[in-house]
């Protein structure tokens, strides 16, 4: 069956930004995914950030992320072009700042749509959008006792 745009299910939703956040805490995966449930999705793409222990051929041995006091805001302002440019049924995205270790999660987002394929793109365009514009910023601390800013 060919897909239509004649049912409600194949719209963006009404008011699908479900979560926006920064937090200090650790991040939730099943919060996000739950958050992003829509029974007229018929795909959820989630994306997970995590600290690695290496960046640009240096080991990395912790790291810290700090926001400006209107990253929570730009988050939203990113969300709703996402929202505007893909028929989104549920969308989420919740960022880390303070100290984290290797391994911890820094940024988990999700979108839900009537459409696998959709569902993919739309993440992939709200994690880069938020990557590139959102006031957040990396410092990082490497093994050989010197240290980086990512994104100030």
């Amino acid at each position: 069956m060919a897909p239509t745009n004649d049912h409600p299910g194949e719209q963006a939703a009404h008011d699908p930004i479900k979560l926006i956040a920064i937090r200090e805490t650790a991040l939730s995966l099943d919060e996000v995914f739950k958050a992003v449930g829509d029974d007229a999705a018929g795909g959820t793409a989630l994306f997970v950030g995590t600290v690695r222990n290496h960046d640009g051929g240096a080991d990395v041995d912790e790291l810290g992320y700090s926001c400006h006091p209107s990253a929570e805001a730009e988050m939203r302002r990113i969300a709703e072009k996402v929202v505007a440019d893909f028929p989104v049924r549920a969308l989420a995205a919740v960022h880390r700042v303070g100290d984290l270790k290797v391994g911890d999660l820094a940024v988990v987002v999700a979108v839900s749509c009537p459409h696998r394929g959709e569902a993919f793109e739309a993440c992939r365009k709200l994690i880069d959008d938020l990557k590139h514009e959102a006031p957040i910023w990396k410092h990082q601390k490497f093994s050989d006792g010197t240290e980086e800013w990512v994104g100030a």
